[in-house]
């Protein structure tokens, strides 16, 4: 058996027990009901973008307490208006934001709109109204650890739930086809959104987080060690913060998710360590790939990568290649 087969094979077999309270399903439908009683609210405005590649706008929504959720809206050029393409949402990593228009022309190549989405209270434009009733440390990740109903991630991943309306509200939008992507944080959001609404068709996520969090935690990797700097201060809190992130596992969610996963993890990854992706990946019953890059760390596969996802997306959108020379 080879490195690279010795390895996958120990990651396919990796199943640490799952984490899930007995009220889990209740907490997520009351939670989704939550966020479906907001009103969204939705903004457009040009935005002033050159080429002839795609038509931009500024938008934004309320997300789940009704913070202003802002974004960027992509659509190719030279649409009519009975015309509807699939939309792709994108959701950033950890302290980023929507980015720049530009960054997202690869897609809008393949003949799809592009809907990309501050995390509130991160780097963009975004904040946050949500309250919170005890302290926390270093980061956002460590935000409400001591309740699951303020816990940070309850808004965010509810906010990426809106997301999807939004996109179905612009009136470019293929209904049926819903796709998800992004990386790190992003590609936890993507696990969790496929795992919490049957909207998505296809999703892609990389070197992704939120996955077996205690071992996160215990491990201090990446943005949960603000977790464990957190229980340093307050040790005496150990079993509730646990208790609360159990809720955010995608470990605990990932049995949910019905649409094909296109995923990727990279084996010198500290941040985001492989194993723990496989805890989540391990648990999906849909369709689903993984591409494994032994000698990366966060930065995943890179280019590599980012063509293997057209090239995968391309042959999902049934559009045949033309042939080479």
């Amino acid at each position: 058996m080879g490195y690279l087969e010795e390895q996958l094979t120990t990651l396919h077999a990796y199943l640490p027990d799952l984490t899930r309270r007995p009220d889990f399903d209740a907490f997520w439908r009351e939670t989704r009901h939550k966020a479906d009683c907001v009103p969204l609210r939705p903004t457009r405005e040009v935005h002033a973008f050159p080429g002839n590649a795609a038509d931009v706008y500024d938008i934004s929504f309320r997300g789940f307490d009704e913070t202003p959720i802002h974004g960027w809206y992509l659509v190719p050029k030279g649409l009519r208006a009975e015309d509807r393409v699939p939309c792709l949402i994108h959701y950033h990593g950890f302290t980023g934001h929507r980015g720049f228009p530009a960054e997202f022309l690869q897609w809008v190549s393949l003949g799809v709109s592009v809907l990309s989405v501050d995390c509130r209270e991160q780097g963009g434009m975004t904040g946050n109204e949500a309250a919170f009733s005890s302290g926390y440390a270093t980061n956002v990740a460590c935000k409400g650890i001591l309740d699951k109903n303020e816990y940070y991630f309850r808004a965010v991943y509810m906010d990426c739930v809106k997301a999807i309306d939004l996109a179905l509200a612009q009136p470019e939008t293929d209904s049926t086809r819903i796709i998800i992507e992004g990386g790190s944080q992003g590609g936890a959001l993507g696990m969790a959104v496929c795992s919490l609404d049957a909207r998505p068709w296809l999703a892609m996520v990389d070197v992704p987080s939120n996955s077996h969090l205690a071992k996160r935690v215990a491990n201090g990797n990446g943005s949960f060690s603000s977790v464990t700097d957190y229980l340093k201060m307050w040790p005496q809190h150990l079993e509730r913060a646990l208790d609360t992130l159990s809720y955010f596992d995608t470990m605990n969610l990932a049995d949910r998710i019905r649409c094909p996963v296109f995923a990727s993890v990279a084996l010198r990854d500290t941040v985001c360590p492989a194993d723990c992706y496989f805890a989540s990946y391990n648990r999906i019953h849909a369709e689903k790939e993984i591409r494994v890059y032994p000698f990366n760390g966060h930065e995943g596969g890179g280019p590599h990568h980012n063509e293997a996802k057209m090239n995968w997306l391309w042959q999902r959108l049934g559009t045949t290649r033309p042939a080479d020379g």
